[in-house]
């Protein structure tokens, strides 16, 4: 294992003597940052204490750390490859995963550092020095996973060991296989090439679909377009932030902005124009030096190409590899199950908007048709005049602080643990927290099994909306001895009266539940190795399901009370107000599901058909619209998420873990009480929080639940669910 020693040289450079962090303020440096080597710099990362030492990490002691970590990496798997050809003794494959993980470790605790501090402050680490950083280290990581001869030796190795030896070589098979291990040397040569031609095609789809988003900016004079805005879409939009009151507003076409726009603007034609030029961005509608077509067709026949060389029919189908539902037949029949209540409450809702629209629209020739521009407008006015729920005047029952509080207070009581501030931990910055994680189940329960952060003002991404991160820093890894540490970073804005903290609408509540719930996953694993612990090897639809689960407490005005506190008074929010607020997730939630459904099914075809994506799109949208698709929307060629990034046939992932985490909240909701919640929290802790990767999620949630997941539980907590329609053994 290699040790990450604190020590200082007597000879630094100006640079290398500077502390990230110096000050209150989050100002910005200039550093000459140097190409990272197995050289350099090794001061230490880690205090005595294993916690990292933040006030006095440099960016030259991550790379210089990096580089040497990577080296280790690399070398123990090229001398594990050397002793299997030379066949010195038997294999033990617990002996070669406990050496890897040992050695992984350190890496590991480096870029997860790096990652902190970058979504901290990039300022902290610059984004060209992070993504040398993160380029290094997922390489040196991935080369375990594609040696020939380890796969091989693995391979042919007889099931031995426990669970996790077991389950750890499961991974190494399948990410060896996914990897072309098992092809011979031609095939895998056509492979890299055909991988280094998807690459180009990804990196084109980005970059104009980047440029698209950045050729258009509306700009708007008239207070009266903005004057319903929450606060932080305009800061987003405001020429200067600081007054963001004054104007102008520039409109652009980043996700989140687009989004708010179309629920706040009380313009139509206004609405109009920014929904259109989101609908027909990187397209020949567009700018026909900007269209992605081209670039999306030949990501499709890559991915296929590459699907069938690695034996399997469809990319669509070599995707269900890595997800819980297992096959794209199961999915298929989870959409048709969804859509059978979806479809008609969707109908319904969209009648009642329309009908209330033409109420509030100064009749006459106001009136007119709803269309997709309009929903969420007219979703947004409908709830307020019918259910009295005006996200502004509700913020201020959530101050930050005491949310934070409830959050702690409630997973303790849950699970059985105790969160407990560490004052003298280094921090990146005066108003980063540390927190350690005891559990009271545990053996030892005076030892803190984990620890947290909580950066709540980063100021990353702040695009319109409240976001937040978990960042693992670090995974539970026994066999370096190291205990779990991850990152909440939130990009909430900075108070600047200290007697009025940050308000949390109804959406920031949910994005706050869902990341600390990922980060309980992350903290409480007793998975054996690293590369089981927490969030690793976990199905990728399963891999959201603690965070939605602890978003789903929020359904519960009980709970919703105990968090609440108005920031002037510290008086609770009015029971009858905290039942309400249900109503935000379940209005217009036949719509919001149909449009899920869409999304997740499209990526799916596109993955599986060979016909052109415009067919396609033609095909699937009036399974699950009731508006005519506009004939200019070509919105699937800004579709990043599938055709550049990471997601290509797993967009339903999002939706089937909501799925799952409906099914398991269902145990809690079914409870007399909320003093009852203890008992299920408790299975749900020695079952999903704990196994981590280490079982399949199916097994784990059979152990939960004692049978297979249902869609009857997500139906009934959008309260679309209609007992007379049968889901045929859902």
């Amino acid at each position: 294992m290699l040790n990450i020693l604190r020590q200082r040289h007597a000879l630094l450079s100006h640079a290398a003597q500077r502390w990230l962090h110096t000050s209150q303020s989050r100002p910005g440096y200039i550093v000459l940052v140097p190409e990272i080597g197995e050289e350099g710099p090794t001061e230490g990362l880690l205090k005595p204490d294993g916690l990292p030492a933040f006030s006095d990490i440099t960016i030259e002691m991550c790379l210089g750390a990096i580089g040497q970590q990577a080296a280790a990496v690399e070398k123990v798997v090229k001398s594990l490859e050397q002793d299997i050809q030379s066949g010195k003794g038997p294999l033990d494959s617990s002996i070669i995963f406990a050496d890897l993980d040992a050695v992984t470790g350190p890496l590991e605790t480096t870029w997860g550092v790096a990652k902190a501090l970058y979504l901290g402050n990039s300022t902290l680490i610059p984004t060209k020095s992070y993504m040398n950083i993160h380029e290094r280290a997922r390489n040196a990581r991935a080369t375990k996973f594609c040696n020939k001869i380890v796969y091989e030796a693995l391979t042919q190795q007889e099931e031995s060991g426990d669970r996790d030896d077991q389950r750890l070589r499961q991974k190494f098979q399948l990410e060896g296989k996914l990897n072309g291990l098992a092809l011979d040397k031609n095939a895998q040569d056509g492979l890299k090439q055909l991988l280094t031609q998807l690459g180009r095609e990804r990196s084109s789809f980005k970059n104009k679909v980047n440029m698209a988003v950045h050729s258009f900016g509306h700009v708007i004079n008239d207070f009266q377009l903005v004057r319903d805005f929450p606060p932080t879409l305009l800061e987003a939009t405001a020429r200067d932030s600081k007054q963001a009151l004054q104007g102008p507003w520039k409109i652009t076409l980043q996700p989140q902005i687009v989004e708010g726009f179309l629920k706040y603007c009380p313009d139509r034609l206004q609405r109009w124009n920014v929904w259109r030029a989101n609908a027909i961005k990187a397209s020949q509608q567009q700018d026909k030096s900007l269209e992605n077509s081209t670039h999306l067709e030949k990501i499709r026949g890559l991915r296929k190409r590459q699907a069938n060389l690695l034996g399997y029919s469809s990319y669509a189908d070599m995707s269900m590899q890595t997800k819980m539902v297992g096959s794209v037949d199961n999915l298929k029949q989870i959409f048709a199950k969804l859509l059978k209540f979806a479809g008609p409450a969707q109908s319904v809702e969209l009648e009642e908007l329309q009908k209330f629209a033409n109420a509030n629209s100064g009749g006459g020739a106001n009136q007119y048709q709803l269309d997709a521009y309009d929903v969420s407008y007219w979703g947004r006015k409908q709830l307020a005049a019918e259910s009295s729920l005006h996200e502004s005047k509700l913020s201020e029952f959530f101050p930050l602080p005491r949310v934070l509080s409830g959050v702690f207070g409630l997973s303790e009581k849950l699970f059985n643990i105790r969160i407990v501030e560490h004052t003298q931990a280094e921090v990146w910055h005066p108003a980063v927290k540390f927190y350690h994680v005891f559990d009271n189940d545990a053996t030892s329960s005076s030892e803190p099994v984990g620890g947290f952060y909580v950066d709540c003002y980063s100021k990353e991404h702040k695009f319109g909306r409240n976001n937040g991160w978990m960042v693992g820093i670090r995974n539970s890894n026994k066999s370096a001895n190291l205990t779990p540490l991850c990152a909440l970073i939130f990009n909430f804005a900075e108070p600047t009266d200290p007697k009025k903290p940050p308000l949390l609408s109804y959406g920031d509540l949910q994005m706050l539940f869902k990341t600390f719930g990922t980060g309980l996953q992350h903290l409480l694993t007793q998975a054996k190795y690293s590369d089981l612990a927490g969030l690793s090897n976990i199905e990728w639809d399963a891999s959201q399901v603690s965070g939605y689960v602890m978003s789903n407490f929020l359904d519960n005005p009980t709970i919703l009370q105990s968090l609440s506190g108005h920031y002037v008074n510290d008086e609770p929010i009015d029971a009858s107000l905290a039942s309400k607020m249900r109503l935000f997730k379940t209005k217009l939630a036949g719509y919001n599901l149909c449009k899920e459904l869409y999304a997740a099914d499209l990526d799916i075809e596109l993955h599986r058909s060979e016909s052109f994506w415009l067919e396609t799109v033609r095909k699937l949208w009036p399974v699950y619209h009731c508006m005519p698709l506009d004939k200019k929307d070509t919105h699937p060629c800004s579709m990043t998420d599938i055709f550049a990034g990471d997601w290509a046939a797993a967009q339903f992932s999002h939706l089937y873990s909501k799925l799952i985490a409906a099914d398991i909240s269902s145990s809690f909701i079914n409870q007399r009480n909320i003093d009852d919640y203890a008992a299920v929290g408790k299975r749900y802790k020695e079952t999903f929080l704990s196994s981590g990767g280490s079982l399949p999620t199916a097994e784990v949630f059979r152990r939960f639940q004692g049978r297979d997941p249902s869609v009857e539980a997500l139906l009934k907590s959008l309260e679309i669910y209609e007992p007379s329609q049968t889901t045929e053994n859902n």
